[in-house]
């Protein structure tokens, strides 16, 4: 790869582009220590020009959030033929999108949590909710908790939809599930590790994900030896239950009977000084950031008919 020029993508138009910045970055010097000829890229609306004109030959992936994690960006790649990191177009279009992905978990077998789903101009009241409140609010098309909310009373649940509205015509009313949030590095098709998240907070929102000190970190995750193997194997099939390729992150709650909930999987996950990626593949597979950008990079490829 060092003979070639690789762009790193980062940036973009949602609601995650300043966190997608601080990744594309951090990834953008890690390449440059490695001696690769990296060049960073702010995608905008002229991305497929800017790509021709700095002659990029593969696509380092940096982008969270819509336009960039949902399979547009892949496919823009797949038509001008250049290899890309993380998943395809498929599979990054599923993994957003969290009413499909609930399916495809169902699907194969993996425990969700239980759901309703509800259209922007309709409206729902707790009397309605199969499980009641607490329940968890969520836009079905966005990441790092942006527009999610945890309604206890009645009263809370019209203006969090409308919150979650602001982001996507669908939104998402989810049971409130108590447990461990536990997440699953993968690289290259395997699991790495497991992470417990511990957020200060309520929930892991998006302050705790990026802002230091709102949420402790423990690798491994606090799970009798069995049950952390199981997590990770959980992790795999969720993985590939959506036909991710390259990496992910697979984001659990686990209860105290053992239950394991899929909550969603990341195809492009955070790459900053505070990503829980890195933190994983350093402490379980002792990968150094750079090292872990190498390895990942070495994935890079055209999904289109591969079955990727």
């Amino acid at each position: 790869m060092k003979d070639k020029r690789i762009g790193v993508l980062m940036g973009g138009l949602s609601a995650e582009r300043d966190v997608s910045i601080k990744s594309g970055m951090a990834v953008h010097q890690a390449l440059l220590k490695r001696g690769y000829d990296s060049t960073a890229i702010d995608v905008r609306h002229s991305v497929a020009d800017v790509l021709r004109e700095e002659r990029i030959e593969v696509a380092f992936v940096a982008l969270h959030g819509r336009y960039g994690e949902d399979g547009c960006i892949q496919g823009l790649l797949e038509l001008m033929q250049i290899p890309y990191t993380g998943s395809g177009v498929l599979a990054s279009a599923l993994a957003m999108h969290k009413l499909y992905a609930k399916q495809a978990f169902s699907a194969a077998g993996l425990l969700t949590t239980p759901f309703v789903a509800v259209q922007r101009g309709a409206t729902i009241t707790p009397e309605q909710l199969p499980f009641g409140l607490p329940a968890v609010v969520k836009p079905v098309q966005e990441g790092s908790s942006v527009g999610v909310a945890i309604v206890k009373q009645a009263a809370e649940l019209a203006p969090s939809l409308d919150e979650a509205f602001r982001y996507d015509r669908i939104a998402l009313v989810e049971q409130y599930v108590k447990g461990q949030e536990v997440q699953v590095g993968i690289l290259n098709d395997r699991a790495i590790g497991a992470i417990e998240i511990i957020p200060k907070k309520e929930f892991y929102d998006y302050e705790a994900k990026y802002a230091d000190g709102m949420a402790e970190h423990v690798f491994p995750a606090r799970l009798a030896a069995e049950l952390y193997e199981t997590v990770q194997q959980l992790g795999v099939q969720a993985h590939r239950a959506l036909g991710c390729s390259g990496y992910s992150r697979v984001d659990f709650l686990v209860t105290e009977q053992g239950d394991c909930y899929v909550l969603e999987v990341n195809t492009l996950p955070g790459m900053t000084a505070l990503s829980l990626l890195p933190e994983i593949a350093l402490k379980g597979a002792g990968l150094s950031f750079e090292d872990l950008v190498e390895e990942i990079l070495s994935t890079a490829g055209l999904k289109t008919g591969s079955g990727a």
